[in-house]
Order: structure tokens, then C-alpha cells, then sequence
């Protein structure tokens, strides 16, 4: 069984600093493969991290959970595109959106959501405490 909590992070000006410089690297991550799986018309995950994931690691100092999470979110969000260009939902395909967004490469902003796992979060339920991994530059 899974249980699902909402918590609230207090983090320190310190923390808050690390965890913002992390976030930051990880979407200007995602936007440069984006722009790699666009040009390379690779969207799947494995092929995909055979063009980009050493270059994930070294450009932005990202680990390879990290690496590994980016890659991810990049062939979800070209997922959900095909889905929604299928689904008519950016026009027909003579409209000026359509042909935008399915020419042009998804970009990230630099706040957007980056997925966590066991291996870059941990809790620790009694000191009511949780650590949670920042790359080096954060």
C-alpha cells in the first residue's frame, strides 16, 4: 500500500539556495535535450540517453539519478505532445500553434517540477527530517 503525505519544507536561506541552483540546472537540462531528442527525432528514453546522458552529467553537474530523471521527464513531455497533437487539442494541423509545437522543441522553465526517487530522498520520520540531493553547483 502506498501512502501519499503533503508536507512543507522549511528550509534554510542556505537550503533554499541549493535546492532553487538545482532546480534551475535540472530544467536547463531538460531544455537542451528537448532540443537534442527535437533535432535527432529520438524521443524514446534509451535511445535518447545514448546521445545525452554523459553530457547531462558533465555540462551541469547532475548525477546520474538526476540524469537518468531528466531524460525521463524530456520523452514524457514529447509523450504527452504527440498525444495532444493527436488529440486536436493545439488546432488542426494548418494552424499556426500546431505547426509551432510540432516544429519547435519543448522548454522547461527553470521552476517546473523535477522528480525525486528513493535514491535522491530519504526521510527520517522521528527527527521529522528529510534529505533530499542538490547537485554540487547548488
Amino acid at each position: 500500500m502506498k501512502l501519499v503525505v503533503q508536507v512543507k519544507l522549511q528550509p534554510t536561506a542556505e537550503q533554499a539556495s541549493a535546492l532553487e541552483a538545482t532546480l534551475r540546472a535540472c530544467n536547463t537540462a531538460a531544455t537542451e535535450v528537448a532540443v537534442v531528442a527535437r533535432s535527432t527525432r529520438v524521443y524514446r528514453n534509451y535511445g535518447l540517453r545514448k546521445h545525452v546522458y554523459q553530457g547531462i552529467k558533465d555540462d551541469h553537474g547532475l548525477g546520474a539519478q538526476a540524469a537518468q530523471h531528466v531524460i525521463k521527464k524530456v520523452c514524457d513531455a514529447y509523450t504527452t505532445l504527440r498525444a495532444n497533437l493527436a488529440a486536436g487539442n493545439c488546432g488542426p494541423p494548418d494552424a499556426k500553434r500546431y505547426r509551432r509545437v510540432s516544429t519547435e522543441p519543448v522548454v522547461f522553465r527553470w521552476q517546473a517540477a523535477q522528480p525525486y526517487d528513493a535514491r535522491m530522498l530519504s526521510w527520517q520520520t522521528d527527527a521529522r527530517t528529510v534529505s533530499i540531493w542538490t547537485s554540487p553547483a547548488g
